[in-house]
């Protein structure tokens, strides 16, 4: 039997389409994934991303665990509710997970991990805090909701007790602050400006109602989607996994390589594969005509095998259909992708189409 977030009732009176993600019922939609996508881009959307795991470190040891643990570097953060993403690595370089940590004080933090890489997750940081003066609590009793779109900030600052609305006006990009015994974080996962919302599992239907009362649309896993891959946001599993580096999966930013004695997990397979330079690069692709770009095609360059789509979909905002590759290195502005048989033309791009409604598309990516 799947897991069942606190909003699943919510999905239900909403005739949410149910699917099994990462064993959890979530709603794939609630009628036209393509009214959801809009309804983000162009209004407010909302989203039960509950399945996400929340993780709190606390210990005088827990800043040098994660810089032990991650490949970023948290000794930049250094106001309360600053958020920094990542990646944790294997020591060969691979990708454990991404995630986001959110610093409080140096001996507590907040990081948020993948619904489906839970169990993998979980073991992981649990071995490597051996040695360290931390402790990992899992926080099964929080839901997070996720409020995103150009009104999504307003929506929910309007529900806000009134006293903390200034301060939330006022929060930047990638920082969080507590209000009451709800977090708000401003991020997101497509592209848009909002909130993430981390509050009680029993305040949650309630918190739900009250967006969906003040014109906030609900949007499913089938709306999220599209809207990250048109933002050049990475999916795990499917973008990258620990069989690849973040230099081949377009998240050489996330590496933090000063100080240089800084040895977290992965360092020496990251230099190495640097020095050497990556044999793969990760590029956005748009297809030249008509067709659907989907995972695990192969991609072709003047006939030769040159790597394949890690994602695909037909972008409701540019009305083209865009996906993001791992191809070779000498790979340049065209390529060929094989659908259905036939190899079909594509620009290559660099991985982000849309940013806040507005197409970002460029050719050429170094």
């Amino acid at each position: 039997m799947a897991n069942h977030t606190a909003l699943f009732d919510k999905h239900l009176e909403l005739n949410a389409r149910m699917v099994d993600f990462g064993g959890w019922d979530m709603p794939v939609n609630y009628g036209s994934q393509i009214d959801e996508h809009q309804s983000v881009r162009s209004d407010a959307g909302m989203f039960d991303v509950s399945h996400m795991t929340i993780v709190d470190l606390d210990g005088a040891d827990a800043s040098a665990y994660l810089q032990h643990l991650l490949a970023n570097n948290v000794d930049k953060l250094k106001t309360s509710g600053k958020a920094l993403y990542s990646c944790m690595l294997t020591e060969d370089g691979g990708v454990v997970d991404d995630l986001i940590v959110y610093y409080f004080d140096p001996n507590r933090y907040r990081v948020v991990v993948n619904a489906a890489t839970r169990a993998k997750d979980l073991d992981w940081m649990r071995r490597q805090a051996q040695g360290f003066a931390v402790t990992l609590v899992e926080r099964d009793d929080l839901s997070m909701i996720a409020v995103q779109g150009p009104n999504a900030r307003r929506a929910v600052i309007g529900l806000m007790p009134e006293g903390d609305r200034e301060g939330l006006k006022a929060l930047r990009p990638f920082n969080g602050v507590a209000v009451g015994d709800y977090f708000v974080a401003r991020t997101g996962y497509t592209g848009e400006d909002g909130f993430e919302v981390m509050l009680p599992d029993t305040s949650a239907p309630e918190f739900w109602q009250a967006l969906l009362d003040a014109g906030v649309r609900p949007a499913g896993l089938g709306a999220r989607d599209t809207l990250r891959l048109e933002a050049g946001m990475n999916l795990y599993g499917v973008d990258m996994d620990e069989t690849v580096s973040p230099l081949e999966s377009g998240l050489g930013w996330t590496i933090a390589w000063e100080p240089e004695e800084r040895a977290f997990i992965g360092r020496a397979a990251l230099e190495a594969q640097r020095s050497g330079g990556p044999a793969m690069k990760f590029v956005g692709l748009v297809l030249d005509g008509k067709g659907v770009l989907r995972s695990h095609q192969k991609v072709f360059v003047e006939g030769e095998a040159a790597g394949e789509v890690t994602s695909g979909t037909f972008s409701p905002t540019l009305g083209v259909s865009i996906g993001m590759a791992r191809v070779t290195a000498s790979t340049g502005s065209g390529c060929e992708v094989e659908i259905r048989g036939k190899r079909l033309p594509a620009t290559v791009v660099k991985p982000v189409f849309v940013r806040h409604g507005k197409s970002l598309m460029s050719t050429n990516p170094s």
